[in-house]
């Protein structure tokens, strides 16, 4: 049993093997934005909403809501970047009942990148709302005793994510690969729905830790969040 889509080489291109961590990803992306351009093609007010720009309206609305839950000031940048994680993170193990589909996210090198997204956006995110000098202030809070554990707390949540992701979703391979050699005609179903539920349950929670961190990096250190929202 393979553990990792790495391990698989999908297609060559120009001599460059393009393995199943890659393929996948870009087969993701490509379907993510299709679908986002087939259904917002009539995005306007004098056209009826139908039935799959009534579900992104509710996807949209609920992604709003809980980050708004998290930080009352955030923008619409976190529910663009929070909310893309989530998608993305979602498709890609919903895709798992596809017949020969690898998720991308059971690669380590997949969740990597996706935790160095969010190492990268938080201090990004810090910076835009305190400025260079406010978001560095917060390194040496309480005092400047406190800067090397900051700084090792702040990269230490990169790699969290990675592990979490990673492990999450490879614990369900190991599972699946046990259960299916017990008993393989009866168990593919289960692990089919079971995968469905944890796929999403591990989706919302890197996209909501993602927006905790950048919610701690974007509050005024002294004053309580304010209750109004950024256009």
């Amino acid at each position: 049993m393979e553990l990792t889509p790495d391990e698989t080489t999908l297609f060559t291109v120009w001599g460059l093997d393009i393995n199943e961590t890659v393929g996948f990803t870009w087969i993701v992306m490509i379907l993510l934005t299709l679908t986002s351009i087939i259904i917002t093609r009539n995005l306007r007010p004098d056209v009826p909403p139908n039935r799959w720009r009534t579900t992104l309206e509710v996807i949209v609305t609920a992604i709003q809501s809980q980050i708004e839950e998290i930080s009352p000031r955030a923008s619409r940048h976190v529910l663009y970047f929070s909310g893309t994680l989530f998608l993305f993170i979602a498709f890609s193990n919903l895709l798992l009942v596809v017949p020969g589909f690898a998720p991308p996210t059971a690669s380590l090198s997949t969740t990597a990148a996706l935790a160095l997204s969010v190492l990268i956006a938080v201090p990004l995110f810090g910076i835009t709302r305190q400025g260079i000098g406010g978001y560095l202030k917060t390194y040496v809070q309480p005092s400047v005793v406190m800067l090397p554990f900051n700084i090792i707390s702040e990269f230490s949540r990169g790699i969290s994510l990675a592990i979490r992701l990673y492990g999450n979703v490879m614990s369900g391979a190991v599972i699946a690969g046990i259960l299916l050699g017990v008993a393989p005609f009866f168990f593919p179903v289960v692990m089919d729905v079971l995968g469905l539920l944890t796929g999403l349950i591990q989706a919302y929670i890197f996209a909501i830790l993602a927006t905790v961190y950048i919610s701690s990096a974007t509050a005024t250190a002294g004053k309580p969040p304010s209750k109004e929202k950024d256009k």
